[in-house]
């Protein structure tokens, strides 16, 4: 690092400050208000609207574990 900076500061200064650094327009925000009110959020569907939408092999496709990964603790 021979700029004299850890990479943390560098890091720092290209993080994009969504409030202040990305133009909006007012007919852009109208917009993401509109479609956050017609888009369905999943934690608002019930189970059996989530069973309508998934495939009926989800689960069987991604096992939430293998017999070969080793237990995980924080200790």
């Amino acid at each position: 690092m021979s700029d004299g900076t850890n990479s943390s500061g560098r890091f720092e200064s290209l993080v994009l400050d969504l409030a202040h650094d990305l133009p909006t327009t007012p007919g852009d925000v109208a917009a993401q208000r509109e479609l956050r009110a017609q888009v369905a959020s999943w934690f608002s569907l019930g189970a059996d609207e989530i069973d309508e939408v998934l495939p009926s092999t989800a689960l069987d496709r991604r096992p939430t574990a293998r017999a070969e990964w080793q237990p995980f603790s924080l200790d």
